[in-house]
């Protein structure tokens, strides 16, 4: 622990708003050191190093060289406008990604001012009591003030996997400084709740001494990354091939100067090599992720966003998720002992300043105030002894509650659970004993309330002598039961029919009653004939009853965590790509195990969402659709940008190398081929990121992981509209050339500038013809084309640019020529949409 001086507490109430915000001051924010932000100017010269970009300095270098001063201011301004671009695409990434972080920040409930608030970690101060909660991350370090059942995983700081337990307890000897009582930021508590004093925040903590050692670490590069990094390494040589093919048979066969050939070369490598592949998918990927952000799903894994179109089968659970998790009790039995099932309920809860944290509990307190229950004297006048949470295995919560000559011992939680260990029942007549008929018949009460799609808890309790051992075993008193409604969220059923219209399977496992499961599956259109499994039939399966189990059941109740992750291993296991929702610690195993995991930001503790891939804001399903959507989109668009990208390339190495092949020369001047590289590479980088969804994307199946990203369909997409642009230019550009060859470059330079944009609008549609996907809908495209056209208005209009530019003035019908082959060779990708059947 830090040596930080902490002033003694005022009050168990805290710090003062007042002087948290002075304390904060003075100790600064309770946050790691970000790693340095690079100035504009860094990344500018970083920029400029770049291979591509040195190998276009080479270029102007020469044509000064050899007196083309023109053409070498031509080409020195080229490169400040593309570093400027890769300068602006940089930061604009650069701020979605650190948007996208500020969005994830923790958040810590401390005791301020005497009652409970959250704030976000980083306004933690030292002084300050943290509220801390099973499946917390802890903010800062501290040191344990109260302390029920507390257990920490500090495998972050030690490497050891099993949880440490810790208590309020203090030191005994200076050796045990800080270790039986303190709790260490950035791990987690896995059991238990309890407060603790803030001693060191920030850079002060262990966490932030170890940070110090691994800044600098970049992280992983996601598996489509790595394949198009691969794949830009193979076109490199193709590219580089070229440069040198063409070049040589320019001199040789057309017999073009050797001079003009090397500048041509050097041009061609800069235009054709598709080092910026990697940086574009890089970039549409962290914007795709700042863009679901704002749909309420925020990504903490990049391989998420590529992952998300290809699920097959989504795994949820169903409170807060399918449901409203806005508890109210609304009914009790029996009604005799209503005031005292309600009392039972709310010392039987982790109550802090009168409310609780978990939405059930909350509903108890709320009902209890309104029966005329003082909570907050009723849990003055039974402190707490000890407690023993609620988990997935024991699935009750029992708390020990001292009075003034005895114990109360309280419990609440499954009714069969509960029913287990009660020896009696409370009647109007006293204590009376829990015969196999009055067992059968409450368990029947509970099955009847669950069936109206309530959550059903059951509620007993019993007296000890102070001072003697506490038996949780048996021996309870049955007092009641308590229904509580949660209602389906509103737009869960049309969420849950998107999936299956989709292609995706959901389906919905919890560790609630099957009744109540059944009934909110009823509700939400996920009842398939009724079929249902719980945790003990799953018990009792293989592997492979397990699989056909998985293949063909959509609920599964009274679950645990560990038959969570069963089902979703099983799932994977069947070929799904599985996407799995959860919020508890014991949900971490299965979010892991997920392809996608998807963790609650509001109900969720920070063991599910350090697990998950994504985490909802809202905790709502339909933003897992949502989600599902936009990740579809992404990746559309990337593989349209990719296309087009990847067919200009081609488009261009075939226009230069036909011409060179029959003796012609080369169409383009070099300074022209490298302002067409400046157009191709700025819609290339953005305008396909922002093209919306195609109609009926959501009626697709999702697209197959396995395949690869260059398949035989994306192969075809590249070549047949390269084909289209080549031939387009090379019409404009030999029919000139015959004719008038001074004009010849020029047409073939109109003629590329214009296809390649109309290239462009043709492959933002894949399945549907352009005109049903929208013309004007992806604004940003049509601005990049205006800029192009203009741009050819004024290499061809404007006399005083001719000669830097090497155009010159076209006569109306080299316009039209130009004009009509550059529409001919990439419009007929429309009219072959229109005639054919959309493909499914």
């Amino acid at each position: 622990m830090g040596s930080e001086a902490v002033r003694p507490l005022d009050s168990a109430g805290g710090l003062s708003t007042q002087e948290a915000r002075r304390r904060l001051a003075q100790t600064g924010p309770n946050r790691l050191r970000p790693g340095r932000r690079e100035s504009i100017l860094r990344i500018f010269l970083e920029e400029i190093r770049e291979p591509m970009i040195l190998l276009l300095l080479a270029t102007g270098i020469l044509y000064s060289v050899w007196g083309e001063l023109t053409d070498a201011g031509t080409i020195f301004a080229v490169i400040l406008t593309l570093v400027a671009v890769e300068v602006v695409n940089g930061q604009r990434a650069g701020h979605a990604i650190a948007a996208l972080a500020k969005l994830s920040e923790p958040t810590a409930t401390v005791l301020r001012d005497g009652r409970t608030v959250a704030i976000p970690a980083e306004e933690v101060v030292p002084g300050d009591v943290v509220v801390l909660v099973a499946g917390q991350r802890i903010p800062a370090d501290a040191r344990l003030i109260e302390a029920h059942g507390f257990a920490v995983d500090e495998s972050t700081l030690t490497g050891e996997s099993v949880p440490v337990e810790r208590s309020a307890l203090p030191e005994s000897s200076p050796d045990d400084a800080g270790r039986r009582n303190g709790v260490f930021a950035g791990t987690m508590v896995t059991r238990g709740h309890g407060l603790a004093v803030v001693v060191s925040t920030g850079e002060r903590t262990e966490l932030g001494r170890i940070a110090q050692l691994t800044r600098g670490v970049k992280p992983p590069r996601t598996p489509l990354q790595l394949a198009m990094r691969e794949l830009s390494r193979y076109l490199v040589f193709v590219a580089l091939g070229s440069s040198v093919l063409v070049p040589l048979l320019g001199f040789a066969i057309a017999g073009e100067p050797l001079k003009e050939m090397v500048l041509v070369g050097l041009s061609l490598a800069f235009a054709t090599i598709p080092e910026e592949m990697p940086i574009i998918i890089t970039m549409v990927l962290g914007l795709g992720a700042f863009r679901l952000s704002k749909r309420r799903a925020i990504v903490r894994r990049l391989r998420a966003v590529e992952t998300l179109g290809a699920i097959t089968l989504i795994a949820t659970d169903k409170t807060g998720t399918l449901t409203e998790n806005e508890m109210r009790v609304v009914g009790l039995s029996p009604s005799d002992f209503g005031r005292r099932i309600l009392e039972i309920g709310v010392l039987a809860s982790d109550i802090v300043a009168g409310r609780s944290r978990d939405p059930l509990e909350e509903a108890l307190v709320q009902a209890a105030t309104g029966a005329g229950i003082d909570v907050g004297a009723l849990i003055a006048a039974n402190p707490v002894r000890d407690e023993f949470p609620f988990d997935d295995e024991r699935k009750l919560m029992t708390v020990v509650r001292e009075r003034e000559h005895d114990l109360r011992i309280v419990t609440k939680g499954a009714p069969e659970t509960v029913l287990a260990r009660c020896s009696s029942r409370r009647s109007v007549r006293g204590e009376r004993p829990l015969d196999a008929e009055r067992r059968s018949a409450v368990l029947q009460e509970a099955a009847r309330m669950a069936a109206e799609g309530h959550r059903v808890l059951a509620f007993a309790e019993k007296v000890a002598e102070t001072g003697s051992a506490v038996d949780l075993g048996s021996e309870l008193v049955f007092t009641g039961l308590a229904a509580l409604a949660d209602p389906p969220r509103a737009g869960a059923a049309a969420a849950i029919a998107a999936c299956r219209r989709a292609g995706i399977r959901p389906i919905m496992i919890t560790g609630d009653h099957p009744e109540t499961a059944m009934a909110i599956a009823s509700q939400v259109g996920l009842d398939d004939g009724g079929r249902m499994l719980t945790g003990r039939d799953l018990d009792v399966m293989s592997g492979d009853d397990l699989r056909a189990a998985v293949a063909g059941v959509t609920v599964f109740a009274r679950t645990t965590p560990a038959d969570k992750l069963r089902i979703v291993e099983a799932a994977r296991s069947l070929g799904n790509v599985v996407a799995v929702t959860g919020d508890g610690v014991n949900d971490a195993p299965a979010l892991a195990a997920a392809d996608i995991g998807i963790a609650m930001g509001e109900t969720g503790t920070d063991v599910a969402r350090e697990a998950a891939d994504i985490v909802l804001a809202d905790d709502d399903f339909t933003a897992i659709v949502h989600a599902v959507e936009e990740g579809r989109v992404l990746f559309a668009n990337l593989r349209k940008g990719v296309r087009y990208y990847l067919a200009c390339k081609v488009a261009l190495v075939s226009a230069v190398l036909v011409p060179v092949l029959i003796g012609v020369p080369v169409p383009f001047a070099p300074v022209q081929i490298i302002l067409m590289e400046l157009f191709m590479d700025l819609a290339a980088s953005a305008t396909f990121a922002a093209e919306p969804p195609e109609p009926g994307l959501m009626r697709l199946p999702p697209r197959d992981p396995r395949l690869p990203f260059m398949d035989r369909e994306m192969l075809a997409g590249i070549l047949v509209p390269a084909a289209g642009l080549s031939a387009a230019v090379l019409t404009s550009y030999l029919a000139t050339w015959y004719s008038d060859p001074s004009s010849a470059r020029t047409a073939a330079f109109v003629a590329w500038l214009l296809g390649h944009f109309f290239m462009a609008l043709n492959l933002r549609a894949e399945r549907e013809p352009l005109h049903r996907v929208g013309i004007v809908a992806n604004r940003l495209m049509l601005a990049w084309g205006a800029a192009a056209v203009a741009f050819v208005a004024v290499a061809v209009l404007v006399p005083s640019v001719h000669h830097a530019l090497r155009t010159v003035s076209l006569s109306p019908s080299q316009w039209a020529l130009a004009v009509g082959t550059a529409f001919a060779g990439t419009f007929w990708m429309e009219v072959w949409r229109s005639i054919r059947p959309a493909r499914s």
